[in-house]
């Protein structure tokens, strides 16, 4: 018995500090999101124009296959996609 509340004491000495750090936290966490909203179209194209130029081997030259070059951009543009909507869905949750 003596050990279970000995435990016990150890624990809530241990967890009280962590409920004082959770009222300021909410103040970094806007200023990350609102970093992450500004810097997050920059990377968007970024990503679009690196793609597009891995892609691009598949519309010009000899060996231009426009069939492939088509599919692997719209596959590119799906992903890209639903990462966007994941990501605008996370932070209306969040925020």
């Amino acid at each position: 018995m003596k050990k279970s509340l000995y435990m016990l004491t150890v624990i809530l000495l241990m967890i009280t500090p962590a409920f004082g750090q959770i009222g300021g936290i909410e103040d970094s966490v806007n200023d990350v999101s609102d970093t992450i909203r500004t810097i997050f179209p920059i990377i968007l194209g970024v990503i679009f124009l690196v793609g597009f130029l891995f892609n691009a081997g598949h519309f010009f030259g000899e060996n231009s296959d426009l069939k492939k070059g088509i599919t692997r951009v719209l596959v590119f543009v799906l992903i890209a996609g639903a990462v966007v909507g994941i990501f605008t869905y996370l932070i209306t949750i969040v925020v």
